[in-house]
């Protein structure tokens, strides 16, 4: 029985040295995605409400564009079936992209727990990431479906235009939630000097929801604001990822659409990593 000669054992050692930190990395990580989506089964209760609240989010613009629409059977490419699905799966989206790392940041400084994070041999950043991956997977099952389920029972919806699209809809829905996330993060940061970021989080939360196309579609907007907001993360949000679902967008527009959301993904990174330099060296603990 040949046994392997020392060039085999060599060439293999250089790279199990190179996957292992990586496999650590993945493995610590992971611990804290399962960490957010056990803790959120302690609030699981809410959930039902927040099923309710979709609901009637919807069940509103329904009859406001119902009313509308007897007027014109077209408004900037959508007739009153599109826009209805447009709005339905926009919130239905929302639901699983929706987290609270900035609210969550601003607490721990206020509370005096930061300095617990400080200390835990992790990027910061990604933790928190991690964490509301973990619990946005369970408002998947829990909040997400019902309500997709229920809005389509309910609601003459469309379907998604192509299996093709349906997949990359739920691929661009995911990254969706990356960059919400990295917007979060970026926002939390201030909490560490302004101490009280309350303002700032009901702004951002209002400007997010219109800018991302989720109370509007953006082809509604002013031309020079459709050309700005071309060029900034929010319309990847919502708008881009339920045009996908419509079959607005086809073909190789879909594979830069999807590349457009990593690379913003990326970039709001980075910006979250010079903001939580900029900040931190400037910690003021409170509470305790």
């Amino acid at each position: 029985m040949n046994s392997p000669g020392p060039n085999a054992a060599s060439s293999q050692a250089p790279h199990d040295a190179v996957r292992s930190p990586l496999a650590r990395a993945l493995r610590t990580y992971a611990a804290f995605v399962r960490m957010g989506f056990v803790n959120t089964l302690a609030y699981r209760l809410r959930y039902y409400t927040g099923i309710v609240t979709y609901f009637i989010y919807v069940s509103v613009y329904y009859f406001i564009w119902r009313a509308i629409f007897p007027h014109s059977t077209h408004i900037e490419g959508f007739d009153f079936s599109q826009i209805l699905t447009y709005i339905a799966v926009g919130w239905i989206i929302r639901s699983f992209y929706f987290n609270n790392i900035d609210q969550d940041m601003a607490q721990q400084v206020m509370e005096g727990k930061l300095a617990m994070d400080l200390i835990k041999p992790v990027n910061l950043q990604f933790m928190y990431v991690a964490q509301s991956l973990g619990e946005s997977l369970f408002r998947l099952g829990l909040l997400t479906a019902p309500t997709a389920v229920l809005l389509m029972l309910v609601y003459p919806l469309r379907r998604p235009a192509s299996v093709l699209h349906f997949v990359a809809f739920f691929a661009s829905g995911l990254s969706s939630f990356f960059i919400v996330a990295g917007i979060n993060f970026a926002v939390g940061t201030f909490a560490i000097r302004l101490k009280s970021i309350l303002g700032l989080l009901r702004a951002k939360y209002f400007l997010l929801e219109l800018f991302s196309g989720l109370l509007l579609p953006i082809s509604f907007f002013p031309h020079p604001v459709q050309k700005l907001l071309a060029a900034l993360p929010f319309q990847y949000i919502s708008y881009i990822p339920v045009l996908i679902y419509l079959g607005k967008i086809n073909g190789a527009q879909i594979i830069v659409a999807l590349g457009l959301q990593l690379f913003w993904f990326g970039a709001l990174l980075a910006i979250g990593d010079m903001m939580w330099r900029w900040s931190s060296r400037k910690i003021t603990i409170q509470g305790g």
